[in-house]
């Protein structure tokens, strides 16, 4: 099943970053009060972007790197400017094609 990593903008300015399954889903969860604590004081205002990932790993491994980032650069990243691979560091990406491979290969 596929993983989304997702980015809000928030009336404050501010950027939310979370994963989901399906992100107009939880957007509305958002806008409801029932979604995560942040976007409860902080009303979200639209989806910035949204990056498919392969599963909840994945999309984890993409949020933890996201979050660490400035706002500018969440805005660069959703507006195009930078791609979800230069966020997540190349050492992350590899095992993550390695574990990828061996799980083809029947190998744990």
């Amino acid at each position: 099943m596929a993983w989304f990593l997702y980015l809000l903008e928030c009336s404050d300015g501010s950027i939310y970053t979370g994963i989901a399954t399906d992100v107009q889903a939880r957007f509305d969860k958002h806008l409801s009060g029932a979604g995560a604590r942040y976007t409860r004081s902080r009303k979200p205002v639209r989806v910035l972007a949204s990056f498919e990932l392969a599963d909840r790993s994945s999309a984890s491994r993409a949020e933890y790197w996201v979050k660490r980032l400035a706002p500018s650069e969440k805005r660069t990243l959703a507006a195009g400017g930078r791609t979800l691979d230069s966020v997540v560091p190349l050492v992350e990406l590899t095992s993550t094609i390695a574990e990828e491979a061996n799980e083809g290969n029947g190998m744990p």
